[in-house]
């Protein structure tokens, strides 16, 4: 009898497991999903915006900027531009417990169309190739991380002081980098940022995986799925311009 009721538990605890494991490999397809697909937008809308705002001769180079592009970047409108992204986070973060799933998403994928209108000036700084190339160097990096990240059984939770001190520390030099616009300090903001990129990209996914609770409701794990996006989104956009930063060729 003793027997039988072991291997029953035994028998349990698979099928238990195995609901987890499924549960959590949708779960994380979805935050994937969610982060693609807001790249994707960002890229789109990064373009489009640079688009219609350059004026190019017959051989592909920029002349001048039309109207818009006056308006998106030679004008006080640019700096709500640049920082309208950052308010976007803040309030997606601090509200998304009152926000239904759809809500959320539709949020996540203006915040994204936004951000992309925000970057689209490296258009106008890098050439069309090397900005490919930067962007697949970063999506492979990126992948290797989140993979490692997902798959270590190391906890690495205790990282997360030390790379938010980072973070904090690079948002503040950019934005004193903005008004002085120093090259040194823009190298080294490149260099720590990669890193910080680096290790926050492994870090959030393990945070993500850890967030995961078989017994969410289908509102719950939405909302989770939207906000691991959003930390996984920042991770990748973020670690694509700290190389471009560092790699990225000029426009000739």
């Amino acid at each position: 009898m003793a027997e039988l009721d072991r291997r029953y538990e035994q028998t349990v605890g698979r099928a238990d497991e195995a609901v987890i494991d499924q549960g959590l490999r949708s779960y994380m397809l979805r935050v994937y999903n969610y982060m693609a697909s807001g790249v994707a937008i960002t890229g789109v809308v990064a373009y489009a915006v640079y688009a219609m705002s350059v004026v190019t001769g017959a051989d592909g180079s920029i002349t001048g900027l039309t109207a818009f592009g006056n308006l998106m970047y030679a004008s006080g409108f640019k700096w709500i531009v640049i920082f309208a992204p950052l308010a976007m986070v803040f309030f997606l973060s601090f509200k998304i417990q009152s926000l239904n799933v759809g809500t959320a998403q539709a949020l996540f994928w203006l915040f994204s169309a936004l951000m992309g209108a925000s970057i689209s000036s490296i258009f106008l700084v890098y050439a069309g190739e090397s900005i490919a190339r930067v962007f697949f160097i970063t999506a492979a990096a990126f992948g290797a991380l989140s993979l490692w990240g997902y798959t270590t059984k190391k906890d690495i939770s205790g990282w997360g002081s030390f790379l938010f001190m980072g973070l904090i520390g690079i948002i503040l030099a950019s934005i004193v980098n903005l008004f002085i616009g120093s090259t040194a300090l823009q190298f080294a903001v490149s260099v720590i940022g990669v890193l910080v990129f680096a290790g926050l990209t492994a870090y959030d996914t393990q945070q993500i995986k850890e967030m995961y609770d078989v017994q969410d409701d289908g509102t719950v794990a939405g909302k989770k799925a939207v906000m691991g996006a959003l930390r996984l989104y920042l991770d990748f956009i973020n670690l694509f311009l700290m190389l471009l930063q560092l790699f990225g060729q000029n426009r000739s």
